[in-house]
């Protein structure tokens, strides 16, 4: 059993020093967890927050998928193994921040490789206890006792709710008599979500990397693209650059999708092969440092638009680059959205697509057939990273720090049932993505750097060749 002393950190509420450097974990120093912990200590006033791991996920019988850290624990830690929960206790004078891991295991880590272990865990991340995870559930209810309610996400970790359940339980059991014990749960994203809103200029550094390794595997897959070749062999020259260039991987499931497919919004089967005059929309994005890039760039596959090809990509590059000005301090995602379906409706009334006043298109939302989604969502180290859009029915508004996307689109699916649209548009889907931050001044675009035009589109596609 392990009862590993505190540093003075969060427990004491007493400044931590050490004689020697701390120990960057992902390339991040532990006093930004800290900084981040001691937030979320004072946003629970006299409650508790209980952070599990994510837990491994099973591909198929014994075969595991590879481990990602839960984006919360790694938030408030920076530590990445499996197994493992952060007890936040903000009632409490000492002992406020409390890790439980894996224990160390010769013949276990000869499989899986080397573990922390909680006294090298405490001493790496800063908090006040550690204790093996094998001893969650005989601690966790008695270290819940002083909370008057509990953080905690329910219906997400099956292994840890009882142990919540058992201290609510508990408490109303005793309660009464001894006035001791949570009476309610509360989603841990009512703190969280609002502090990971706005991002650091740490994390702000790594999202900046993310992008421009993200922007890297888009050259490489843009640069073999050509009719005849599979969806699959783009996918694999952009993975295979974010991983050269230092990314754990791909932070979502890559969008390779040629001709029709592109007007699947979440097409990533990337299983046909790229006809003659196909568009190719590629989306997808690199993780470095558990941060996340998310791009999309539509380009011809035979390194030329055609004419209708071309019309209907200037319609959505006008867009995106009306949404792009737009984003600044005080704006609110809804008015930048609604500026795009202005700038859309108005191509597709030029396109010969839409016809009618702009405040009658607007009002019957004509544009959803062609433009389905949002303009925009929030990125971080999930790729729809959290945070509240709209707040007690008012659109949240724009402040220096948080980063999005801007991502407007046009979709032209073959029809259902054969009948004639009366537009040569089928089968054309053109989206233009970029992730911005917002700065004092207005935005910051992270991916100016991989252009947008179609003079652009066809000098990287030409580079293959």
């Amino acid at each position: 059993m392990s009862d590993q002393e505190g540093t003075g950190g969060e427990g004491n509420r007493r400044e931590r020093s050490r004689e020697s450097e701390p120990t960057a974990l992902n390339g991040f120093q532990p006093d930004l967890f800290l900084r981040r912990r001691r937030a979320v200590l004072d946003g629970l006033e006299a409650g508790a927050m209980v952070v599990p791991a994510a837990s491994p996920l099973i591909r198929s019988r014994d075969s595991e998928l590879p481990y990602r850290p839960d984006s919360e624990l790694f938030y408030l830690t920076g530590f990445a193994e499996p197994d493992s929960l952060l007890l936040l206790r903000g009632f409490a004078e000492e002992d406020r921040a409390i890790l439980f891991v894996r224990d160390r295991d010769a013949m276990a880590e000869r499989w899986s490789g080397p573990r922390a272990g909680p006294e090298e865990a405490r001493e790496q991340v800063g908090v006040d206890r550690t204790f093996p995870i094998q001893e969650l559930s005989q601690r966790l209810p008695r270290l819940l006792e002083g909370a008057a309610r509990v953080h905690f996400r329910l219906g997400a970790h099956p292994m840890v709710e009882p142990l919540v359940i058992q201290a609510l339980r508990e408490a109303r059991r005793r309660g009464p008599r001894y006035g001791k014990g949570p009476r309610g749960v509360e989603d841990p994203g009512e703190i969280l979500d609002e502090l990971r809103l706005r991002k650091s200029p740490e994390e702000i550094q790594a999202l900046r990397e993310a992008v421009a390794v993200t922007m890297e595997g888009f050259r490489a897959g843009m640069a073999t693209a050509a009719p005849g070749r599979g969806e699959w062999e783009i996918q694999a020259e952009v993975e295979a650059a974010f991983r050269r260039a230092g990314a754990q991987g791909p932070a979502f499931a890559t969008i390779v999708g040629s001709g029709a497919n592109g007007c699947v919004l979440h097409y990533v089967e990337n299983r046909d092969r790229i006809a003659e005059g196909d568009l190719i929309l590629l989306d997808a994005g690199a993780e470095v440092r558990m941060y996340s890039g998310d791009l999309t760039r539509t380009f011809p596959a035979s390194g030329r638009f055609d004419p209708n090809q071309e019309a209907v990509y200037q319609v959505v590059e006008a867009a995106r680059a009306s949404a792009v000005a737009a984003v600044r301090p005080g704006a609110t995602l809804q008015e930048i959205h609604q500026q795009t379906r202005e700038v859309l409706i108005q191509g597709l009334k030029e396109l010969g697509v839409l016809s009618g006043s702009m405040a009658e298109l607007l009002d019957r939302k004509a544009d959803q057939a062609y433009f389905p989604h949002r303009t925009s969502h929030w990125l971080g180290m999930d790729t729809h990273d959290p945070g509240d859009y709209v707040r007690e029915g008012i659109h949240r508004r724009l402040e220096p720090g948080m980063v999005l996307t801007v991502e407007p689109g046009l979709y032209f699916p073959p029809p259902a049932t054969g009948e004639n649209p009366g537009h040569p548009f089928v089968g054309m889907g053109i989206r233009i993505e970029d992730d911005l931050v917002v700065t004092e001044e207005g935005a910051e675009v992270l991916s100016a750097d991989l252009p947008t035009s179609p003079e652009a589109m066809a000098e990287l596609v030409d580079r293959g060749r």
